[in-house]
């Protein structure tokens, strides 16, 4: 089961440096205090709204279970369609339970540290410690070349930039559109580069679960009575007869 669980334990994000100049980062947010109860009835409270979300979680666990049982994953990280499929059946998993997908989360986390940001400066700063603390590294200089659009707009308009104000934030976006241009990022391909992101997780995924595999039988060995075992090939291993 220890084993089986690293397959449901989502690994630390990875950076898609192509989805870093959306000009707003929205997800649709769901407040389990707000669906636990019927539409046009007061919100539940205390031991109701918990139990409600207990059931929500142990919901939503039992049907990833449900898919790992029925999918055969090959832990192979080096192997481009074990990958593949790996990716796949997270995402079956992700879509039949109601999860977020990774670029969801990193856009959630966003919205949620940004509502109520008046001004463009704490806002683009905002999301910089964002990306840091979710460990991912701008290696393109897009965080740069934001902060320089900034700068020259406020320079321009001699006050700091407001969010509120539509018309000298249609002038950032624009700066911000001649940096996606000059990177070669265009919005038509935020799809690909978020499937693209989804596989990079999928392969971190692996790797960590080729490790704790690995870890697992290497502590197994050193017990006496499994001296004269071999390890086994970690690609060898059913995820399926473990849960």
């Amino acid at each position: 089961m220890a084993l089986a669980s690293r397959v449901l334990t989502r690994s630390k994000q990875l950076y898609g440096s192509q989805i870093l100049l959306q000009h707003e980062h929205r997800a649709p947010v769901r407040y389990y205090a707000k669906e636990a109860s019927p539409a046009g009835l007061p919100p539940l409270k205390g031991d109701e709204m918990l139990k409600n979300i207990f059931y929500e979680v142990k919901n939503k666990f039992e049907t990833a279970v449900g898919i790992l049982r029925k999918e055969k994953i090959t832990i192979d990280p080096n192997d481009p369609a074990a990958v593949s499929q790996y990716g796949n059946v997270m995402k079956t998993i992700r879509e039949k339970a109601g999860l977020y997908s990774e670029s969801q989360k990193f856009k959630y986390t966003i919205e949620q540290r940004t509502q109520g940001i008046p001004d463009a400066r704490t806002y683009l700063l905002t999301l910089k410690d964002v990306r840091a603390k979710s460990g991912l590294v701008d290696n393109i200089g897009a965080e740069a070349m934001m902060m320089e659009a900034l700068d020259k707009i406020e320079n321009e308009i001699k006050k700091p930039l407001l969010r509120s104000d539509k018309k000298n934030m249609a002038l950032l976006h624009a700066e911000f559109d001649k940096i996606n241009k000059k990177l070669g990022i265009r919005k038509e391909d935020l799809p690909k580069y978020e499937e693209e992101l989804e596989l990079k997780i999928a392969k971190a995924d692996l790797e960590e679960i080729k490790k704790a595999a690995v870890e697992a039988m290497e502590t197994q060995l050193k017990r006496e009575e499994f001296k004269d075992e071999q390890m086994v090939d970690v690609k060898s291993l059913d995820i399926r007869n473990f849960l």
